[in-house]
């Protein structure tokens, strides 16, 4: 599983003003909870990149005031305007104490219903799991290769992993594939002409 170097520094003033100071200065308040008390810090938004705008799921390697924390992140929030990060919440990771997290969902396989001419559409691109740090998995797999044209894969068709519960409801759809409209127009097309043929074959045996 991928890590992110983050170095922080301690924060010793605490509020509103300070943490707007802070921000003039180009860094972002943070805080490490699940270490004892909270750990009160400023990143640089540069160094979370990598953690924030990534589709990936990775851990966080903290260094803070001459310690290292192993962490997750649990929570940020964005200026409402701007898009700048104002704040990010990480979690400490312990050993054997279960965590929840949100996990990226990828495909494996060729779905038959793609190779016909339809459309892949994702439902779900994370799911919530249940894990302790030593059984953590950086996403989850779904074999697509039976998926036709119309049907649908669920949570419940993930492959199961030792150690790791699966959090969402098991018939949440994760995604399937649409029919496109010219295959649609086509079999309505084919049924109407195996209808009027029908009824002319009817209409041919009542005269005879």
């Amino acid at each position: 599983m991928q890590s992110v170097q983050v170095s922080g520094e301690v924060r010793e003033n605490l509020g509103k003003k300070h943490s707007k100071a802070t921000r003039r200065e180009g860094s972002v308040p943070a805080v490490l909870y699940g270490a004892g008390d909270p750990v009160h810090f400023t990143i640089k938004p540069l160094s979370v990149r990598s953690l924030i705008y990534s589709p990936e799921f990775k851990l966080a390697e903290l260094s803070i005031g001459g310690k290292t924390y192993k962490a997750i992140v649990k929570d940020y929030q964005f200026h409402p305007v701007t898009d700048d990060l104002r704040h990010i919440d990480f979690l400490a990771l312990k050993e054997d104490h279960p965590v929840k997290v949100q996990v990226p969902v990828t495909f494996e396989g060729t779905s038959p219903g793609v190779r016909s001419g339809g459309k892949l559409q994702v439902a779900v691109r994370r799911v919530k799991i249940k894990t302790t740090p030593a059984n953590l998995v950086d996403k989850l797999v779904l074999d697509i290769s039976k998926l036709e044209l119309g049907s649908a894969i669920r949570v419940r068709d993930i492959k199961e992993i030792e150690g790791v519960e699966i959090m969402n409801p098991p018939g949440q759809p994760i995604a399937s594939v649409e029919v496109p409209r010219a295959l649609r127009s086509a079999a309505t097309a084919e049924a109407k002409a195996a209808e009027a043929g029908g009824a002319a074959e009817g209409e041919e045996g009542a005269a005879e």
